[in-house]
C-alpha cells in the first residue's frame, strides 16, 4: 500500500498517492522522472517534504521521491575558494554541518532550514543575512518542456527574494548543486544579521568561528519553531508560512512608525522589505490562534508559521492561510504571499 504523504511532509498533511517511486541515485532519477512525464499523469517531486501542503486527495498523483546522496569537493578556484558538488538528495542542514566541519564559509546562517539541497534554489532559501543564490554556482536541470538535461548557471536562474525562474514557472526536476564556499581559517563571512550578532555579542560585519554561528542560529530558530524537532509541537509546520512582503517606499510610509521596514534591492520600484510577522500580529491574529473546530493554529511561538495541532487536514491549513491574508488586507491593503507550494488544489 502507498505510503500516505501526511507522513512525508513536515506539516503532515496530505493525501494517499497513486504511487511513490524512491530514487536512489542521479541516473535513476532522471530515468524515472522521464518515465513519469512522457505517461501524461499528474507528477510530483519529493524532497524533505518540508515546503509544501499537499490536499487531501491526491489519488491520481505519480510521486518521484529524491534521495540520491553525495557531497564532493570537484575544483579549488584559488587557495580560499573551493567548488562543491552535492546530491539533490542531501538533506539541507547536514550539508551546512559538513560544511561547517569542513571549514568552509558561504552557507552557515542558513543552518537548520528543513528540506533537501535539491529543493532549495526553487525558492532560493535564505535566513539571518544569506541566501543560497550568494554562494550556489550552477545545478543540473531536467527540464519538464524539453525532457533535455542542461546545466544551469546562477544567472539562468534570475533569482529573487524566496524566488528562482524555476518557481516562477520552468518546472523540471534538479539533480545536484554546486556552490563556491571559502575558506577563511575556520570563520564565518562577515554577519549581516543584528539577532546573530546581538546573540553573540558582536558587532555587525563581525567574523567568527563556523560553529558558533551555526549553534547560533540553531538555538534562535528553535526560539520560533522553525527547527523540526519530534518534542516540538510548534515544528510541525512548513516553517515561515508567509514571504516578507515587498512594496514601495509610499506604500510603508503609510504603515505606524513601529512596522519594522528594511530597505532593499529588488526591482520594480519595490523598495522596502516589511516584516509579515508584524502586520499578521498587528491584523489582531495572536500567537496560538485557531479557527473554531479546526486542528490547523498558528503556531505558540510565532506567528508566521502555521502549525498542525494534530489531525488537521490540508483544507484546514489553507483556510486559516486565506483568513491571516484576509485579515491583513483589510487592515494594511497588503497581500501576503505564501511561501509552501501547494500540491492538488484547484486554484493554486
Amino acid at each position: 500500500m502507498t505510503t500516505a504523504l501526511k507522513d512525508l511532509t513536515s506539516i503532515r498533511v496530505g493525501g494517499t498517492p497513486a504511487e511513490i517511486y524512491v530514487a536512489k541515485t542521479r541516473d535513476d532519477l532522471v530515468e524515472h522522472t522521464l518515465d513519469v512525464w512522457r505517461s501524461g499523469d499528474d507528477w510530483l517531486i519529493l524532497g524533505g517534504g518540508s515546503n509544501m501542503v499537499v490536499a487531501d486527495d491526491v489519488s491520481e498523483l505519480r510521486v518521484i521521491k529524491v534521495e540520491n546522496l553525495g557531497i564532493e569537493p570537484v575544483r579549488n578556484k584559488d587557495e580560499s575558494r573551493v567548488v562543491v558538488r552535492v546530491q539533490a538528495g542531501e538533506n539541507w542542514d547536514d550539508f551546512v554541518a559538513h560544511t561547517v566541519k569542513a571549514g568552509l564559509a558561504g552557507i552557515e546562517a542558513m543552518s537548520g532550514i528543513p528540506g533537501t539541497v535539491g529543493a532549495a534554489p526553487v525558492q532560493n532559501i535564505g535566513a539571518y543575512g544569506q541566501e543560497l543564490s550568494d554562494s550556489m554556482v550552477r545545478l543540473e536541470f531536467v527540464d519538464y518542456e524539453t525532457h533535455e538535461i542542461a546545466i544551469l548557471e546562477a544567472k539562468d536562474l534570475q533569482f529573487g527574494y524566496r524566488d528562482s525562474a524555476i518557481k516562477r514557472g520552468r518546472p523540471g526536476v534538479i539533480t545536484w548543486v554546486e556552490f563556491e564556499l571559502q575558506k577563511l581559517d575556520g570563520l564565518s563571512r562577515p554577519l549581516y544579521s543584528t539577532q546573530i550578532a546581538a546573540d553573540l555579542g558582536v558587532e555587525m560585519g563581525a567574523q567568527v568561528p563556523l560553529n558558533e554561528v551555526r549553534q547560533s542560529v540553531l538555538k534562535l530558530r528553535a526560539r520560533k519553531g522553525m527547527v523540526l524537532d519530534a518534542n516540538d509541537p510548534d515544528s510541525v509546520s512548513c516553517g515561515s508560512f508567509f514571504t516578507n512582503p515587498i512594496v514601495s517606499d509610499k506604500v510603508a510610509r503609510a504603515l505606524p512608525e513601529d512596522a519594522p521596514k528594511y530597505e532593499t534591492e529588488e526591482d520594480e520600484g519595490l523598495t522596502v522589505k516589511l516584516s509579515a510577522a508584524w502586520l499578521i500580529e498587528n491584523a489582531g491574529i495572536e500567537k496560538g490562534f485557531q479557527i473554531a473546530g479546526s486542528n490547523a493554529a498558528i503556531s505558540s511561538k510565532h506567528t508566521l508559521a502555521i502549525v498542525n495541532k494534530g489531525g488537521a487536514t490540508a483544507q484546514e491549513v489553507l483556510q486559516l492561510a486565506e483568513y491571516v491574508q484576509v485579515r491583513v488586507s483589510n487592515k494594511f491593503g497588503i497581500n501576503l504571499q505564501p511561501e509552501p507550494n501547494f500540491i492538488g488544489f484547484a486554484g493554486h
